[in-house]
């Protein structure tokens, strides 16, 4: 790839999606769009790397920027990924919800889902502490991702068997059922509990209605260079509850000097002020 081509491709995807893509991820991209154009050998538009390239500029579908959304993203991630951060919640963060929430409401937003091990886990926690506690308590969570196609995956709520043979006992027998061919399912309930929805982070808007009262976003803002990053967080403040919690991936930071929020553990924090 020519590095003006690569350049101009790095400029797409920094404003679309706010991910920056140094110069060492040339040969990344380099990669993944190969595979892109591989698959789609049929496609004019995909024939060469400065085809796609016009080919994003010029859509007006919004086709070809999903393509390249999914060409560039990375979606690694596992049951009980970074697991301190269930374990506090469980102990500590859900019973402050049950003593703080006065109309039922758990609000929860799993801000960048993959394919879905993270919002489930959540789900599974949320069920076995609010489900002994009565019917009045709402606990459907939403989870977003950048990419359509991880959606639609964890959706089905389909893995391998050995990934989730690390889980608790009593979960892989209360939320899982075995489907063959070395796979699992999350069972129908609980995949009911999860609302799957495609979003970009860096959308100007965010169009929810109520703020938060926990979110997830957890090792996404890596990619991010400062501004775009320090504005999320910003958002993110601005659609948590006061005393709301904010858990982000092990290697990302918040400056608390410029954000409105409390440093709770490593990469868990809280907005100032209580539930009212």
């Amino acid at each position: 790839m020519k590095q003006s081509t690569f350049e101009q491709f790095a400029a797409v995807v920094q404003h679309n999606f706010g991910i920056k893509l140094p110069p060492e991820k040339k040969a990344l991209l380099e990669s993944r769009l190969f595979k892109l154009m591989n698959d789609n050998h049929d496609k004019p538009e995909l024939s060469s790397e400065d085809a796609f390239l016009a080919y994003v500029r010029n859509d007006s579908t919004g086709q070809a920027i999903s393509m390249l959304a999914e060409a560039i993203t990375t979606h690694h991630t596992f049951f009980m990924r970074e697991a301190d951060h269930f374990e506090y919640y469980n102990k500590e963060v859900l019973p402050y919800l049950a003593d703080t929430i006065r109309d039922g409401d758990v609000r929860t937003w799993c801000a960048a889902s993959s394919t879905g091990e993270e919002a489930y886990i959540l789900a599974m926690l949320l069920e076995d502490f609010f489900s002994v506690r009565g019917p009045q308590w709402e606990t459907t969570l939403l989870a977003t991702d950048l990419s359509k196609e991880v959606l639609e995956r964890a959706k089905t709520g389909l893995y391998p068997l050995e990934s989730v043979r690390s889980l608790p006992a009593h979960w892989q027998t209360r939320y899982f059922q075995v489907t063959g061919d070395g796979y699992c399912q999350v069972v129908e309930t609980l995949r009911h509990k999860v609302l799957f929805r495609q979003f970009n982070l860096i959308s100007p808007v965010f169009p929810f209605k109520r703020p938060f009262h926990v979110i997830f976003c957890r090792n996404v803002m890596i990619y991010f260079d400062v501004p775009t990053r320090d504005l999320l967080i910003q958002k993110f403040a601005d659609f948590l509850e006061p005393g709301g919690y904010l858990f982000i991936g092990h290697s990302e930071v918040i400056d608390r000097q410029i954000h409105d929020f409390d440093y709770v553990m490593p990469s868990v924090y809280r907005k100032k002020g209580a539930f009212t």
